[in-house]
């Protein structure tokens, strides 16, 4: 889309990506990432009290998940965008380059899983307890992490007149900064529909309510990670198919866009077979025990 196209209003974005601190680039993806983690063990560590969870346990349990989570969601990036870094004229040391984008929800998960695994098992505590507890801090998380991709100027849409409309610059990843033209000015690419916003207030809308559900109705065993999955890839499998940014297809769909529709079937499959269960507590042998308050 030309720069010359009029839009009566716009949602502009930034012209850099990060700041100099001494010897240091500071990538603001890297603090928007860094800000959902923070928030993330914030609300993990007050509803694993409500579990029945020791003071500072949710913290020493999630040093274990957070750089699992990271190398998962990296290794899952990198395996479904080889062509990135690993066709010719491409860098394949930039596949280590988290800080100009490209992390992977589902390797984040999973290999996430990994370390709440370990962390429960060396602490005595219960992995779907702390599982229940941790998911929606996860999505707060994705919603922060989201306004990475801002700075970025990346996750976009198709073009757009829309009040709303991103303004999206031509980026300059070596020097993290917006291309200009003759004149100096940021050369702007266009303007495009903000999907990066919409599922940033879509995965905080969403935590917001399963927390509240799950005070509620106190949702079984296992039931609050199945909705987490449930209403992300719900949103997400929306987001993907509005999305205009490259990505590979199968059979004319992008890997996320399959990806989320059958994580979502899976999800409320497992949602419906477990949200009558007793609640999830901290320690296995408080199953049974009403929850701390």
């Amino acid at each position: 889309m030309s720069a010359s196209v009029s839009v009566p209003a716009y949602f502009p974005s930034p012209t850099v990506s990060g700041f100099h601190l001494g010897p240091l680039t500071i990538h603001f993806y890297a603090l928007c990432i860094m800000l959902g983690i923070a928030v993330a063990v914030w609300i993990t560590a007050r509803r694993w009290r409500q579990r029945g969870g020791r003071p500072g346990e949710a913290i020493d349990i999630s040093l274990w998940a957070v750089p699992f989570g990271i190398v998962g969601g990296r290794i899952y990036h990198v395996i479904t965008d080889p062509e990135l870094y690993f066709l010719p004229g491409k860098n394949p040391w930039n596949a280590f380059a988290i800080w100009d984008g490209g992390l992977g929800i589902w390797g984040a998960v999973a290999l996430g899983a990994v370390g709440v695994w370990i962390g429960c098992r060396r602490a005595g505590a219960s992995f779907l307890g702390f599982a229940d507890a941790v998911a929606p801090g996860v999505l707060a998380a994705q919603g922060i992490g989201r306004w990475g991709n801002w700075f970025n100027n990346e996750l976009y849409g198709d073009p757009t007149t829309l009040p709303w409309g991103l303004q999206i610059h031509q980026m300059d990843l070596s020097t993290g900064r917006a291309v200009t033209d003759a004149a100096g000015n940021p050369v702007v690419l266009g303007y495009f529909q903000p999907t990066f916003l919409y599922e940033s207030i879509w995965c905080l809308v969403t935590a917001a309510a399963i927390i509240w559900l799950d005070r509620k109705v106190r949702l079984g065993a296992g039931s609050v990670l199945a909705l987490y999955v449930a209403v992300y890839t719900a949103g997400r499998f929306v987001f993907e198919l509005m999305r205009s940014d490259y990505a590979n297809l199968i059979l004319g769909l992008r890997v996320n866009t399959w990806v989320s529709g059958l994580l979502f079937i899976a999800a409320v499959v497992a949602f419906l077979l477990t949200f009558r269960r007793p609640r999830s507590q901290a320690r296995p042998e408080e199953a049974s025990a009403p929850a701390v308050e």
